[in-house]
């Protein structure tokens, strides 16, 4: 990929609402040539959605969400895909990501409740022919996502001493 593209990439990654008049602008390119840009890595699937980070913890706090470490016997021809196409095809699924070390697959799901979350581990996933063992964990707070801090943080008002 050319570093144009990389830098209209790391625009709208930081906002994914600055149009292409702005990101033009910012580049010194024609907006022409910043739309064919967008136009072609949309076509490529490389940019596959906009979307905002939300800080549900001020909106709905009724979310659960689990990070679920999978281990799983991996399917002659096919490897881990398999497994984890039928993983991500449930609707409760948001991420599911191939991992190396003492797991191999890393699943986070959302659900309403606890129990709705242990009902899907226990009756879904776990049941899952080629699944070993799962462990779950539980978000309890998010500090920071996607190099967005979410804390409400006070300022250091305190004067400086030195000796």
């Amino acid at each position: 990929m050319d570093e144009f593209k990389l830098q209209i990439l790391a625009l709208l990654k930081e906002d994914a609402r600055k149009n292409s008049n702005i990101i033009s602008t910012m580049l010194g390119v024609p907006q022409e040539k910043v739309d064919q840009a967008i136009k072609e890595m949309e076509e490529e699937k490389i940019i596959v959605k906009y979307a905002p980070v939300i800080n549900w913890s001020k909106v709905d706090d009724s979310k659960v969400t689990a990070v679920i470490e999978v281990q799983i016997t991996p399917e002659r021809g096919r490897g881990f895909d398999a497994i984890a196409e039928r993983i991500y095809l449930y609707p409760e699924v948001k991420t599911v990501y191939l991992m190396s070390g003492s797991y191999d697959l890393q699943v986070e799901i959302e659900g309403k409740t606890l129990k709705e979350v242990a009902t899907f581990v226990s009756s879904k996933l776990s049941t899952l022919d080629a699944v070993l063992s799962t462990k779950t964990h539980f978000i309890l707070k998010k500090y920071k996502q996607d190099g967005i801090i979410f804390e409400d943080h006070e300022e250091d008002h305190r004067m400086m001493v030195s000796p």
